[in-house]
């Protein structure tokens, strides 16, 4: 019953904080001269109400099960990775190497050569700042703010040196290959008849479902998970029951970084085509909030990352047919859902539990009650 009443809890305090966001973001919307229930019907309409809007939607909720997924696993051990930016801009070299070296690759076959390529480079990136938090006892946080920049700075240097076109003042690399693009969903449904506008969903969304379950049952259901839990729980006890800290520590951070990595391979293969400068730019981040209101679970960051999804697509709706509501509004209305639902999101949830317990108490005791006087 307490798992029970916790989970349950858990849910409806999410829901009352998306909530308050969402009633002062209809504050922020009327205070520049819009009808906000207008507002967000636009922006529901455009994130869910057509295929090709639902697209986009599930195509950024994608990018954000990775992130999330990445922030979530460092979590299990009180760790706290905000380089997904990094490891993801980095995974993309492994992703784009891919593609030029085995450029006569059909999509399938290629497909999983470029997820161990962006795995293993988003994990080498994450190595030096877990190495430094393992061994030197440095903070995760300052280490991999200072490695996206120097990612950032990396890609700059590469795509403008030996990945640009010759001919092309653009700073992006060549693009792949046709036959190694990734299968799009819009393709499936136009093979079936239905006629749909292109949109960048492709397979990636059931390698996305597919972590999911990966990480599911690698962190709660095998002992590497266990002893990774017990670290996070306490690490003294951990250490003192036999369990080696420094190398879980080690271990989980550059496993985040190899999940991060895969969001290169959504982006390069699915949707630019390219390697682009800043194509990774606020899924690491964001990813933050994702873990934080799915409680760092699989269960909780899938829908978390399709309301974010929503908060991008729907937005972009928002600010094309509502002109005074400017792509800054936009920013401040998911901001305000980042922090009512993440950095608040404790406030509200132990009341919710409380009550849920309180509830399902009576429930239990009025049957109790029956099953006696019966």
């Amino acid at each position: 019953m307490k798992k029970a009443s916790t989970a349950i809890g858990s849910v409806i305090a999410a829901m009352a904080n998306i909530f308050m966001a969402l009633l002062i973001g209809g504050l922020l919307v009327a205070g520049v001269g819009e009808d906000p229930i207008a507002a967000f019907s636009v922006a529901i309409s455009g994130a869910f109400g057509t295929l090709d809007g639902l697209s986009y939607t599930l195509h950024y909720a994608t990018n954000f099960v990775f992130s999330g997924l990445a922030v979530a696993v460092a979590a299990q051990a009180t760790q706290f990775n905000i380089g997904g930016e990094g490891q993801a801009y980095v995974g993309g070299l492994g992703t784009i190497a891919v593609c030029f070296l085995l450029p006569w690759m059909p999509w399938w076959a290629a497909l999983p050569f470029a997820l161990v390529a962006s795995m293993l480079m988003g994990a080498a990136w994450a190595f030096v700042p877990a190495y430094m938090v393992a061994k030197r006892g440095s903070h995760l946080v300052i280490t991999t703010i200072m490695f996206n920049f120097l990612a950032s700075l990396l890609m700059i240097y590469l795509i403008v040196n030996y990945f640009r076109e010759q001919s092309s003042m653009i700073p992006a690399s060549a693009a792949i290959p046709d036959n190694i693009e990734l299968l799009r969903f819009d393709s499936v449904l136009t093979w079936l008849g239905i006629d749909v506008p292109e949109s960048p969903l492709n397979v990636m969304a059931l390698v996305a479902i597919g972590a999911c379950f990966a990480v599911t049952f690698l962190v709660w259901h095998t002992r590497w998970g266990f002893e990774l839990r017990a670290v996070g729980a306490n690490p003294a006890a951990a250490s003192f029951a036999g369990i080696n800290v420094n190398r879980l520590t080690l271990q989980c951070i550059c496993l985040s970084g190899a999940i991060a990595g895969l969001i290169a391979v959504n982006e390069i293969m699915g949707a630019q085509h390219r390697l682009m400068l800043d194509f990774a730019l606020g899924y690491g981040f964001t990813g933050i909030a994702v873990a934080m209101i799915g409680a760092n679970h699989p269960a909780g960051i899938v829908p978390a990352s399709i309301l974010f999804g929503a908060l991008y697509q729907g937005g972009a709706s928002l600010s094309f047919l509502f002109p005074s509501v400017s792509r800054d509004v936009v920013t401040v209305l998911q901001g305000l859902v980042i922090l009512f639902a993440g950095g608040l999101t404790h406030v509200l949830r132990p009341l919710a539990v409380s009550l849920v317990e309180r509830a399902i108490g009576k429930v239990t005791h009025g049957r109790e009650t029956v099953s006696w006087n019966s």
